[in-house]
């Protein structure tokens, strides 16, 4: 009863927050551009020269880049790839963030001091670079993005999940379960878990922006996903050529990928906000 009555207020309260309801009709629009990327009546690979570098028209409303591509439909299915990365890596970062902070907090002692001074190390060195170093020894390819963001990328879920379970695991209904027997797992993915997932589901929000981010980064670097494969990052990166020229190359997958992020961060934020329990209703 109490659990579902504060999931109604964490819903009332998302509901009145404008930026969160905006990011999320925004991230609503994403997966819409997604699904609908066929009906843009062209292949995001089709080639026509004669076409090459057209303005915005009724008949291409981003315009053509160099090869006579779409620039609507190449965007259309790029918002498939930053879909399939951002949730794929914050998956990956959430599991490993989650399991090993569920570890460090629920038994404490030696777990905790390995696993966190673990997490010490790998918050040492910036992330970009990290992720730069690993891709020098790989094939760049989607998959491989994929995991290397998530591989890197799990410390701060780390954190948050063993704040949350050093803080769950003294309550008394925890101490209940334990002395009516249940098993650690039991009370870990029974009594603890669901309780401290809260923060992941802010953190998971929030990463997508971030892992859309660095994989239009890498591709814009030319070490992530290769053409012919659309990719925001890959458009950047080829509108750079013809930046005086075609401005269209790069406004518009550079608005593609400003406008996804802070509709991620939007609704990250509003989340957080509609989750904490110092805010009254």
């Amino acid at each position: 009863m109490a659990h579902g009555f504060f999931q109604d207020i964490m819903w009332r309260r998302l509901g009145r927050n404008r930026m969160a309801m905006l990011g999320a009709a925004i991230v609503l629009a994403m997966f819409v551009m997604a699904a609908v990327a066929p009906l843009t009546g062209y292949e995001p690979g089709a080639i026509q020269i004669s076409e090459r570098l057209q303005g915005p028209s009724l008949q291409h409303w981003f315009g053509t880049d160099d090869l006579g591509r779409d620039v609507l439909a190449r965007i259309f299915y790029g918002a498939r790839i930053s879909l399939l990365v951002g949730f794929v890596a914050v998956g990956i970062a959430s599991l490993i963030g989650t399991a090993l902070g569920a570890l460090a907090g629920y038994y404490g002692g030696w777990w905790d001091a390995v696993i966190m001074r673990f997490v010490d190390i790998m918050l040492c060195f910036p992330s970009f670079f990290l992720i730069l170093a690993v891709i020098a020894f790989l094939e760049p390819s989607i998959w491989n993005i994929m995991i290397i963001i998530g591989l890197t990328g799990w410390m701060g879920v780390a954190r948050l999940v063993r704040a949350e379970f050093l803080s769950l695991r003294e309550r008394e209904f925890v101490q209940a379960a334990r002395a009516l027997g249940a098993s650690d797992f039991r009370v870990i993915f029974r009594h603890v878990m669901p309780n401290a997932l809260s923060p992941v589901l802010v953190s998971a929000t929030l990463g997508v922006a971030g892992a859309i981010l660095t994989e239009s980064a890498l591709s814009f670097l030319g070490i992530g996903v290769q053409p012919p494969t659309p990719s925001w990052g890959n458009m950047l990166i080829a509108g750079k050529q013809t930046l005086g020229t075609a401005w269209w190359l790069s406004v518009f997958p550079g608005l593609a990928i400003l406008i996804t992020v802070l509709g991620y961060n939007l609704l990250g934020e509003g989340i957080r906000d509609a989750l904490d329990p110092r805010i009254r209703e």
